[in-house]
């Protein structure tokens, strides 16, 4: 339940179960309200191990409430999350918006955890996860897509990845990459891209930037296809 303040996992051996700050709903409550909570807070809420990797691999909350904005000024009703992970961006740009996201993960694990996630923040009737990698011929069609460099771990060395769970390398880095490019390219014109921290790609040709956000840990961009290609 949403009103418990136990973390979702136990801690490591020898250490006592904490109790959270905030339930859920409170945390969620805040969100919407526009408040600004601590990243820390949210991510009691994770696994312990994802919990641990999220000053790496997870959108920043502040982040996500700043595309959240942009989406809701902009029209867009639903956005694709490239590389979900845990769900946090998704989760929390649900909270902060009106929009659906649907992320795309290739870890099974990951999935359940950000399913798990919505259904704790009480967004899982517009956020859902979807196990598989990407293919421009069937990834979801949506208003906007979302990517924070969802394929630098293949470029990391093996003690930084997550696990050994899922292909990871420079043959698998260069084909995500190629077919990231693939699907802007196949996107509808009008539709919208947002990077964080870059995607290690090219925005195709047809696509103009729109807004860029200088004051987060990292540039946030987002471009607009205007015309088809």
């Amino acid at each position: 339940m949403t009103t418990e303040r136990e973390p979702l996992d136990d801690h490591p051996a020898g250490t006592a179960r904490a109790r959270l700050p905030l339930t859920a709903d409170e945390l969620a409550h805040e969100i919407r309200s526009g408040g600004q909570p601590d990243d820390e807070l949210f991510d009691l809420f994770l696994p312990f191990q994802l919990r641990m990797a999220s000053g790496v691999y997870w959108t920043p909350l502040a982040v996500a409430a700043r595309a959240a904005t942009w989406f809701a000024e902009l029209g867009v009703t639903s956005v694709v999350d490239i590389g979900s992970g845990a769900g946090k961006f998704c989760v929390a740009a649900a909270l902060g918006g009106a929009a659906r996201f649907v992320g795309l993960e290739h870890r099974p694990r990951l999935v359940a955890a950000a399913g798990r996630l919505a259904r704790l923040f009480r967004v899982d009737d517009r956020v859902q996860f979807v196990e598989g990698i990407l293919d421009p011929s069937t990834a979801p069609a949506a208003d906007a897509y979302y990517l924070y460099n969802p394929f630098a771990e293949n470029r990391f060395g093996p003690e930084s990845h997550l696990d050994d769970d899922v292909e990871l390398g420079e043959d698998r880095y260069q084909r995500d990459i190629a077919a990231a490019e693939e699907l802007l390219r196949r996107a509808r014109p009008g539709t919208y891209v947002v990077t964080y921290n870059d995607f290690g790609g090219e925005v195709p040709a047809g696509y103009v930037q729109i807004r860029a956000d200088h004051t987060l840990p990292n540039l946030l961009r987002m471009w607009h296809k205007s015309v088809a290609t």
